[in-house]
């Protein structure tokens, strides 16, 4: 039997103003010799800035590279910045999240996690997802070993983002419908602590609902308590199963679709809707819920076409075929997929 090993950050901060604690968070961890900033060009003056000044007056050296999306070439360029004594310092959103774990889990060297945005679990995870020229991958890396999440810049991202964040927590509870069917009909391996993990992080969204509110640094603390817990989950699964079921299949398939998909955790949310229904459990409470978040439950409310939705939900089971889900082996019919999109009020 093979061993398998569950990997947590050390130290977590979620704080307001925590960002200028950086630097000294750094040399409490011995991570201070040199760091690799890896930050976007929106996300440099929000995040990276405040994160240098505290650098800087700890006398850490530091140099800084921007990436535009989170690609191999993306992945490849921080890589080559790296040394055996660098510390590799994520200040973005999902994607240079994603670029600055994967660059520092094949260099092997720490990673710290500084989110600008609480738009999915993914900045908490050890898993990373990365564009290919068709589509996204999902590839296992390694978590980090220190988040450093303030929660004044999260709540000052745009509010949209942090909806998004909660419509990812709240395809949790699809997630492990799926999970557990996948572990009743193909005798999957399924861990009740890890779906109790994930279970609770959705939770924390839909019982926290009405204070869920823009520009509000209370409000994006709790959503980014629910990620990290929500990655958490997955940490202890050591796949992405408690946080990604048939709803991020679907998510996927408009990935593919689309020239232009919308942001992640909305099209997850759609989606849970969707295979809340399939599952026979509550999907108007779900889309109680998104609604609640002002995150969207119809697709007319991102851009997608009603055949953009059918096409993806007749596709989705394809995305991951070893990914057994309420969606089957062989998926749902043209016919089936347009009574569900439409009986559900997607389309």
């Amino acid at each position: 039997m093979s061993e398998r090993k569950i990997q947590m950050p050390r130290e977590v901060y979620i704080d307001p103003g925590i960002i200028k604690k950086t630097g000294s968070i750094c040399r409490s961890l011995h991570l201070d010799k040199k760091i690799l900033i890896v930050t976007g060009a929106h996300t440099y003056k929000a995040g990276a800035i405040p994160a240098i000044e505290s650098l800087e007056n700890d006398g850490i050296d530091y140099d800084v590279v921007k990436v535009q999306n989170a690609s191999q070439e993306s992945i490849s360029e921080v890589e080559e910045l790296i040394t055996q004594d660098t510390t590799v310092l994520g200040i973005g959103g999902g994607k240079v999240i994603d670029v600055a774990k994967l660059s520092s889990f094949n260099q092997g060297v720490y990673f710290v996690s500084m989110p600008t945005t609480a738009s999915h679990d993914g900045i908490v995870s050890p898993m990373a997802s990365i564009k290919n020229p068709d589509t996204s991958i999902s590839v296992t890396a390694h978590s980090p070993i220190a988040v450093i999440a303030d929660s004044e810049i999260l709540a000052q991202s745009p509010f949209r983002l942090l909806a998004a964040g909660c419509a990812d927590l709240i395809a949790n509870f699809t997630a492990i419908k799926d999970w557990e069917l996948a572990h009743r009909l193909k005798n999957e391996l399924f861990s009740e602590s890890a779906a109790a993990l994930s279970i609770m992080s959705a939770h924390l969204i839909t019982d926290n609902i009405a204070n869920i509110k823009p520009n509000l640094e209370p409000s994006a603390r709790i959503v980014m308590k629910s990620l990290f817990s929500g990655g958490m989950a997955i940490s202890i699964a050591g796949s992405s199963r408690p946080a990604s079921g048939s709803e991020h299949l679907f998510s996927h398939a408009l990935d593919k679709i689309l020239d232009k998909p919308a942001l992640h955790g909305e099209q997850c949310g759609i989606g849970t809707i969707m295979m809340m229904y399939l599952h026979g459990g509550d999907w108007k409470a779900i889309k109680n819920s998104l609604e609640a978040v002002q995150a969207p439950t119809k697709a007319s409310q991102i851009g997608i076409s009603d055949d953009d939705i059918i096409e993806a939900l007749m596709m989705a089971h394809k995305i991951r075929p070893e990914r057994y889900t309420i969606l089957g082996d062989n998926g749902i019919s043209k016919e089936a997929a347009y009574e569900l999109a439409y009986k559900t009020e997607v389309i």
